[in-house]
């Protein structure tokens, strides 16, 4: 497309993906509709055309038309363009909260909450690096593998999703994080050895921290209690804890003190299975070295 001569490319769902609409949530679809129809309203009433409207702010007519109608969510600098090319005076650009607020699944979002509320983390992830600990390289190998495949747009939503938890390493005051990795996701090259080279430097680094604890299981061990599955328990200010684990209430979170005690019981034998932290730091270290 053309304006005053001179030829614009317009981003598309292909090469700018936006975000996908949740389903299942109920409020985060009402604030991504009233996002959407506060748009058009503001387009129609300076009278410019959904395909005019998007040539001014850089996106395909089909885009324009998706936001407006609520099936996608608009990112942070359309709203900018938009508010600046609407004229309407900073009350559109204001929206970028809500909007952050729901450009995570409903399921993430919940998850970090708690995360944000906890005290204390205990995390065993038996199948992959675990996602606090993840770098996007790697996130973003890992969700590639997933079948059926993920559309772009997903990946870059559950993405964006895994990075913003990992401001739990930054609030203070600084909860204490316990996690046991197995050795084989540490030695899978998942995207390539640049990416798993990245992905252990990114691990010593995070080891660093001092309410952090990372341990490694080795592939050796003849006795392993994490055989039925990862285990997640957070514990808040107030005593109370929330658990999963896949072989407890079917993967549901549980705060039943019963099954809480099962999973710490659990968690505690792994971790006195697991290597300490500073022989897994080594462990580490040497893994690096041979990659």
């Amino acid at each position: 497309m053309r304006v005053d001569g001179e030829a614009v490319r317009l981003k598309s769902e292909a090469d700018e993906p936006g975000w996908e609409v949740d389903p299942d949530d109920d409020w985060g679809v009402a604030v991504v509709a009233t996002v959407g129809r506060q748009l058009k309203l503001r387009r129609e009433a300076v009278g410019m055309r959904a395909a005019e409207f998007g040539v001014a702010v850089g996106y395909g007519e089909d885009m324009v038309y998706k936001i407006e109608s609520g099936r996608r969510i608009p990112r942070p600098e359309y709203l900018d363009k938009a508010d600046e090319v609407l004229r309407a005076g900073g009350l559109l650009a204001a929206m970028k909260e809500d909007v952050r607020r729901v450009r995570y699944p409903k399921k993430v979002r919940d998850l970090a909450q708690m995360e944000a509320k906890a005290v204390e983390l205990q995390l065993y992830d038996p199948l992959n690096i675990h996602g606090l600990l993840q770098t996007p390289e790697y996130a973003r190998a890992l969700l590639l593998m997933r079948r059926p495949a993920y559309s772009e747009a997903e990946v870059e939503q559950f993405i964006a999703a895994r990075v913003a938890r990992k401001a739990v390493f930054e609030r203070g005051p600084a909860p204490e994080i316990s996690f046991v990795q197995e050795e084989w996701t540490l030695r899978r090259p998942l995207g390539g050895k640049a990416v798993l080279r990245r992905q252990l430097e990114h691990l010593l680094e995070a080891a660093q921290f001092r309410n952090v604890e990372l341990q490694v299981m080795p592939m050796e061990r003849e006795e392993h209690a994490g055989v039925d599955g990862g285990i997640e328990v957070l514990k808040f200010d107030d005593g109370s804890a929330v658990g999963r684990s896949p072989v407890v209430a079917n993967g549901r979170p549980v705060s039943d003190p019963r099954q809480l005690r099962i999973l710490e019981l659990r968690y505690g034998i792994i971790r006195a299975q697991a290597l300490t932290p500073r022989e897994s730091t080594a462990f580490i270290e040497q893994l690096l070295g041979e990659s």
